[in-house]
């Protein structure tokens, strides 16, 4: 990788890993898991800013895949699109040899590798939050038949909800970049298309399929569980 400082890299990656040590491990709450998104989203703005637009151009596209261990679908699906807006990459779903699948984001390293941590980490705030809400009264009044559906029902109206959040935080982020006066998110964006199309990869928006039943009432806590913090992410000029 091409830069001025060939540690810079380094240092980010060790900052992620120390955030991921505060959240991910210690079973973080949906508020600090966007919140440490918003700080992350913060230090690479600040690296990528640090960049050339040559070192930029001249930066290898990586692939970094995130397995979901479970052949089915999961609520994270409905935000993984808004996770790689969010990291300025592409992500596709496949399945591994096994037949689980897994999401592939491609991009620049510094973004893909955040846009793992993110994805690890907001799965992992989903799973946390759900199993609060199992404890809760509203919970409770649920017949036994009718739990699976609202568990499914909270996880997916959680990840709707900070789907939501990213695509505003991202919008904030990209004033900010802008107010700069660099192009650097077209800039990445064509990096990012121009090696896509070297390598002959071809992506496609696959159709959302029938309609799912839902619980309301679990969604709308699932929603209001994405909604729980206000965070300003967005870098500020020094």
């Amino acid at each position: 990788m091409t830069t001025s400082d060939p540690s810079a890299f380094d240092r980010l990656r060790t900052r992620i890993q120390a955030l991921r040590a505060k959240t991910i491990d210690n079973g973080c709450t949906e508020g600090e898991a966007l919140a440490a998104a918003a700080k992350v989203a913060e230090l690479l703005d600040r690296y990528e800013l640090s960049l050339t637009d040559i070192e930029i151009r001249e930066t290898q596209c990586e692939e970094r895949v995130y397995e979901t261990h479970l052949k089915k679908r999961i609520p994270i699906d409905e935000c993984i699109g808004a996770i790689a807006a969010f990291c300025d990459c592409r992500v596709w779903r496949q399945k591994n040899p096994a037949g689980e699948a897994r999401y592939v984001f491609f991009g620049l390293p510094a973004d893909v590798e955040v846009a793992h941590y993110l994805t690890e980490l907001i799965d992992g705030a989903v799973r946390a939050e759900l199993g609060r809400y199992k404890v809760s009264m509203e919970y409770r009044r649920f017949r036994h038949q009718e739990r699976h559906l609202a568990n499914a029902s909270f996880a997916l109206g959680m990840c709707a909800s900070i789907a939501d959040r990213l695509v505003a935080m991202k919008a904030e982020r990209d004033g900010v970049i802008r107010s700069t006066g660099r192009g650097l998110v077209v800039l990445k964006a064509a990096v990012v298309d121009t090696e896509l199309a070297r390598l002959g990869v071809k992506l496609r928006t696959v159709e959302a399929g029938p309609g799912r039943f839902i619980s309301p009432d679990a969604y709308d806590a699932g929603g209001v569980a994405g909604e729980a913090v206000s965070l300003n992410p967005a870098i500020r000029r020094r």
